[in-house]
């Protein structure tokens, strides 16, 4: 990965709040010119800071009404158990987020569904395909936050 300065902060920033800026408007905010703010574009594409641009979709609109914390306790710790529960969580795309945790939980999964009903079709399917010791779930109530833009201003200088 690349060093970064400030001016590709800016460029990450705006970047972040809105990919289909054009080039010309994101270099005239940052005070660059338009080939000048590409090229610094490309560099950070070429050094993997942008690693994909994407549009977000909002859950409601598409009737993903009911957003579910899972945590996982696995059975077991070894090569075997996990690549067949990578495999079971990404077969299933209504599991958005799998994360390894440190602690007494093994794993937490950030799932999007319809509703109870899709929730419990969901745990059905991966308990059928991998071995858990336990499975607990949270439904979200509110979502107080939740962005995809990093913190640059605490990223590392180096």
């Amino acid at each position: 990965m690349g060093k970064i300065d400030e001016l590709d902060r800016k460029i990450l920033r705006l970047l972040q709040r809105d990919a289909d800026i054009s080039v010309e408007e994101l270099g005239t905010q940052v005070g660059l010119s338009r080939n000048a703010c590409w090229r610094r574009i490309k560099n950070l594409e070429d050094n993997g800071i942008i690693s994909k641009t994407v549009a977000l979709i909002n859950p409601e609109a598409i009737n993903l009404n009911l957003a579910a914390i899972v945590t996982v306790r696995a059975t077991r710790h070894d090569s075997e158990w996990l690549k067949q529960f990578q495999s079971a969580v990404n077969t299933m795309p209504e599991i958005i987020g799998v994360y390894r945790t440190s602690g007494t939980i093994d794993y937490v999964l950030h799932a999007r569904v319809r509703d109870m009903a899709a929730y419990d079709a969901l745990y059905k399917r991966l308990i059928s395909k991998v071995d858990l010791m336990d499975v607990s779930t949270s439904f979200v109530m509110e979502e107080v936050k939740h962005t995809t833009e990093l913190p640059l201003d605490h990223a590392d200088q180096s």
